[in-house]
């Protein structure tokens, strides 16, 4: 017999380590993603209690607006984790920075479920709840934007947008959990067991759930794409600054990159996070019955979430966002129209979940292809950095913004559609990002520029 391997069974072994690795790395990134966004649906969701317990008031449309501030806030050191976050992932690793990432957003999630309220420390609740929702904040901005750049160097180049996609499918994943729980415990709890301590559970799972994430983390290994360019360094050469080298030689890629991502900021918000706020405090409908309609409109866009994804693999990233754009542009004021003047009733509330499927497809063709679009932006030394400057300079601007902004416009101009009118104007600036853009970088990932999908 010949004692040399057969290359058949070790191409066989490696095919199946890949493949290993691969579903290792997507695990990891669902976990993390899912743990941020079911905290994340669980403030929004619940601000209107949360307001009345850190901050009450006579004035209910000051109290929620308190709330929406405090949710605002949060997002203030969104650019400065960006920074920081993008510098370590660049500099120490994907997997080291998103295995502390998930672990900082459990630990400050769950101290947020042990916060006392407005009655028992007067002014200091709210406070407190700013400060954690703004190490929240600094937490998250590593999470999305780490994930995303993971999966995306670890996908085979074919198949990238689908696999990539993962990431937003765990994001609405987290906020269905979310809004499944609220939805329950307002069903099953009274006002006073939801203000004292129901608000709170949502919050106090997060401890768990994140060192459950934490460990698959730890035990990942970096991607193949980042490895090698490790090892292509040699030992006593210093790396240079991520964030330096971002500013300095890709600034055109890094504004394009916030003008498509002010989009998915604005939108994501509004349809997902604030939109049972709008029903219940616009449109008339009590609580759990707005939970529902959102939680109809999560599970459409989880559903829709992965064809976008390997649409995107087929028809190129740009495309996609362009179609994407012009569809907000066209439909948003005439659905929400549509949705202020539905009634109230059964065949009301059936007509607004329709026009919420509508915006959850449309945002779905955005959101399936923005996370590779700005992964394959950018080179893997700055791949990170690029990510989560661009991904989290919108958000924490526009993002963490809108709940506060849109209830100010309608409580300044009585209109129900002013809502549509600022996600119209963020999409027109969003296109005209998407227009400028072009082909970058595709080769560092694993594919030819001639092959590009962007």
């Amino acid at each position: 017999m010949s004692g040399h391997p057969n290359p058949a069974s070790t191409d066989v072994h490696d095919e199946h380590a890949r493949a290993s690795a691969l579903k290792r790395a997507a695990s990891a990134s669902f976990i993390g993603n899912f743990i941020e966004w079911f905290d994340y649906a669980s403030y929004g969701y619940m601000a209107a209690v949360i307001g009345e317990v850190v901050s009450p008031s006579e004035d209910k449309t000051v109290q929620l607006m308190t709330s929406f501030a405090i949710f605002a806030m949060s997002f203030i050191l969104r650019p400065v984790g960006a920074v920081v976050w993008g510098m370590w992932g660049d500099r120490k690793g994907r997997r080291w920075a998103l295995s502390w990432s998930i672990l900082i957003m459990s630990g400050s999630t769950f101290l947020i479920g042990l916060l006392p309220s407005h009655a028992t420390i007067g002014v200091g609740a709210a406070l407190g709840l700013l400060l954690l929702r703004m190490i929240q904040g600094f937490s998250a901005s590593g999470e999305y934007a780490g994930a995303g750049t993971f999966l995306a160097e670890y996908a085979p180049p074919a198949r990238r947008g689908l696999y990539t996609s993962l990431v937003p499918a765990s994001t609405a994943c987290g906020l269905l959990a979310g809004s499944l729980m609220v939805a329950g415990l307002f069903a099953a709890l009274d006002t006073d067991a939801m203000h004292t301590w129901g608000w709170r559970i949502p919050f106090l799972l997060a401890a768990p759930l994140g060192l459950v994430g934490r460990y698959i983390r730890v035990h990942l290994e970096d991607s193949p794409v980042y490895q090698a360019m490790r090892d292509e360094l040699p030992d006593e050469q210093p790396r240079t600054n991520p964030f330096r080298s971002l500013l300095s030689e890709h600034r055109r890629e890094v504004l394009i990159t916030f003008g498509v991502s002010c989009l998915n900021a604005v939108a994501f918000y509004m349809l997902l996070s604030y939109m049972p706020t709008y029903m219940s405090k616009q449109l008339g409908f009590a609580e759990d019955t707005a939970t529902m309609a959102t939680s109809v409109m999560l599970a459409v866009y989880i559903a829709s979430i992965f064809v976008m994804g390997h649409l995107s693999d087929a028809m190129g990233r740009r495309k996609m966002l362009i179609i994407a754009c012009v569809a907000f542009i066209v439909l948003s004021i005439p659905l929400f129209w549509v949705m202020s003047h539905a009634g109230t009733d059964s065949s009301g509330l059936l007509l607004i979940i329709g026009c919420q499927v509508v915006f959850a497809i449309i945002l779905t063709a955005n959101d399936g292809t923005l996370a590779t679009f700005l992964a394959e932006s950018f080179p893997t030394e700055v791949r990170y950095s690029g990510f989560a400057l661009s991904f989290n300079g919108a958000n924490a601007i526009l993002g963490g913004t809108t709940p506060f902004i849109v209830t100010w416009l309608i409580d300044v101009t009585g209109s129900a559609l002013t809502p549509a009118v600022y996600l119209t104007v963020v999409a027109l600036v969003a296109l005209v990002a998407i227009r400028a853009s072009r082909v970058i970088h595709m080769a560092e990932i694993g594919q030819t520029n001639g092959d590009a999908r962007s």
